[in-house]
C-alpha cells in the first residue's frame, strides 16, 4: 500500500472519529428543543457535553489540517467549490463554541435564551450540511480538466446531497439522544429514551434510502458490507434503547456512524473527488496527494502524537463518565 492511500485511510478514520463524538455534540444541541422542557433540563443537557465537546472537535481540525498536508489539491478544490456551506458551518461552529461558554456568563432571562437559541440553531445547521457535503464528494461534482470545481451554489442541493444532509441530520440526533439517555437520570432520561426510539425508526428509513442508493450508484463488495453493517448496528440500536439498555444503545449507534461513513468512503476510494463532468478528471489519491517525502514527514508525527491525544480523550470521557440530572445543578444566578 501506497503512502497516499495509507493516508486516505487515516483521513477516514479521522471524519469517522469526528461524526461519532460530535454527531452526539449536534444531537445534544438539537434535543435542547426537542426534549428539554423548561430551563433546568437544557442545564442538563448542556453539562452533558460540557467536558467534552470541545475535545470532540479537535478530530475535525485535525482531519482538515491532514487534507491540507497529505492531499493539497482535494483540499483546494473542496474548499474553494464548497466554500459557502464551508463557511456557514465555520460560523456555526464559532458561535456554538461562543454560545457554550457565554450563555451563563450573565443572569438574565434573555441573555441566556437567546445563547440557548443560538446552540439550537448551531447545532442543527452543520449537522445537516455536513451531510450534503459528503453527499455532493461521493456522488460528485463538476470538476474541470485543471482539477477545479466549475459548478455553483445550487448545484450542491441536488435530491442525493439533501438526503444525505436528512440522514447526517437524523442520525446525529437519534445519537444524541441516545447519549442523553444514557447520561441522564429521572424524567428526562426516560423521556430521551421515549424520543430516541421514535427518532431511531424515522432515521432506518432515511438511512437506509440513502445507503442504498449509494450502494447502486457506486457500490462494490467492500461498500455492501458496510451497509449491511449500519443497518443491522442501526436496528440493534432502536431495539437496545427500547429494552433500555443504553448503553448497548449508544455503541450501536455509534457502529452505525462508523459503517455509514465507511461505506462512503468506500465508494469513493481511489477518488477523493469525482468529477461528474469527466470521469478522468477527477481527483484521486495519486493526482491529489503530496510528495513521498511530506507523507512520510506526517506519518511518523502521526505515529508519536495521536495515542498521546487518543489517551487524553479517552481519560476526560473516563473522568466524567456518571450520569446527572437536575437534582446536580449548582444553583443558578
Amino acid at each position: 500500500m501506497e503512502l497516499h492511500d495509507v493516508w486516505f485511510v487515516l483521513i477516514a478514520v479521522l471524519w469517522i472519529g469526528y461524526f461519532f463524538l460530535e454527531g452526539f455534540d449536534f444531537g445534544i444541541g438539537v434535543l435542547t428543543k426537542l426534549l428539554a422542557r423548561d430551563r433546568a433540563e437544557k442545564r442538563v443537557l448542556i453539562n452533558t457535553i460540557g467536558p467534552v465537546w470541545d475535545g470532540n472537535e479537535v478530530w475535525l481540525l485535525t482531519a482538515g489540517g491532514a487534507t491540507f498536508a497529505a492531499f493539497p489539491e482535494w483540499y483546494a478544490t473542496l474548499f474553494s467549490g464548497f466554500y459557502l456551506p464551508l463557511l456557514i458551518i465555520l460560523v456555526c461552529l464559532i458561535v456554538r463554541g461562543v454560545a457554550f461558554e457565554y450563555r451563563v456568563k450573565r443572569p438574565e432571562e434573555r441573555w441566556q435564551r437567546n445563547w440557548e437559541q443560538a446552540i439550537f440553531w448551531a447545532s442543527l445547521i452543520p449537522a445537516f450540511l455536513w451531510g450534503v457535503a459528503f453527499g455532493n464528494i461521493v456522488h460528485g461534482v463538476k470538476i474541470d480538466r485543471n482539477l477545479e470545481y466549475v459548478g455553483g451554489f445550487w448545484d450542491l442541493l441536488n435530491p442525493y446531497a439533501l438526503l444525505g444532509g436528512l440522514v447526517t441530520l437524523t442520525l446525529f440526533t437519534f445519537h444524541g439522544t441516545v447519549f442523553a439517555a444514557l447520561k441522564t437520570v429521572g424524567d428526562i432520561r426516560t423521556r430521551a429514551r421515549a424520543l430516541a426510539l421514535k427518532l431511531g425508526l424515522v432515521t432506518a428509513v432515511v438511512a437506509l434510502a440513502f445507503l442504498v442508493w449509494t450502494q447502486l450508484d457506486k457500490g462494490d463488495g467492500g461498500s455492501l458490507v458496510a451497509l449491511v453493517i449500519a443497518v443491522v448496528a442501526l436496528v440493534g440500536a432502536i431495539g437496545a434503547i427500547r429494552a433500555g439498555r443504553e448503553g448497548w444503545s449508544f455503541a450501536l449507534s455509534g457502529i452505525t456512524i462508523v459503517a455509514a461513513v465507511a461505506m462512503l468512503f468506500l465508494t469513493l476510494f481511489p477518488n477523493v473527488m469525482p468529477s461528474s463532468l469527466n470521469p478522468a478528471w477527477s481527483l484521486t489519491v495519486t493526482n491529489a496527494s503530496s510528495t513521498p517525502y511530506t507523507l512520510r514527514i506526517m506519518t511518523w508525527c502521526a505515529a508519536i502524537a495521536t495515542p498521546l491525544v487518543l489517551l487524553y480523550q479517552g481519560w476526560t470521557y473516563w473522568v466524567f463518565r456518571k450520569r446527572i440530572g437536575t437534582q446536580h445543578l449548582a444553583d443558578a444566578h
